[in-house]
């Protein structure tokens, strides 16, 4: 199962976050959350297993 770590007001700062997430050794995706008028919200999702820790690095990496 898949759990949320954390919500981008970008795509591309989404991308941004799976990229440095991705070279850290973590498995993640990108999905929309929210839409209105031309905001966009963006989950970045990681296996539930593993929430715990990405979320400790978004910490550790500031973002």
């Amino acid at each position: 199962m898949w759990t949320a770590v954390y919500l981008a007001n970008s795509f591309e700062a989404a991308q941004d976050i799976k990229k440095k997430l991705t070279l850290e050794g973590f498995v993640v995706k990108i999905e929309q959350f929210s839409k209105y008028e031309s905001n966009t919200i963006y989950k970045i999702l990681a296996p539930e297993f593993e929430a715990e820790e990405v979320q400790n690095v978004i910490h550790e990496l500031g973002l």
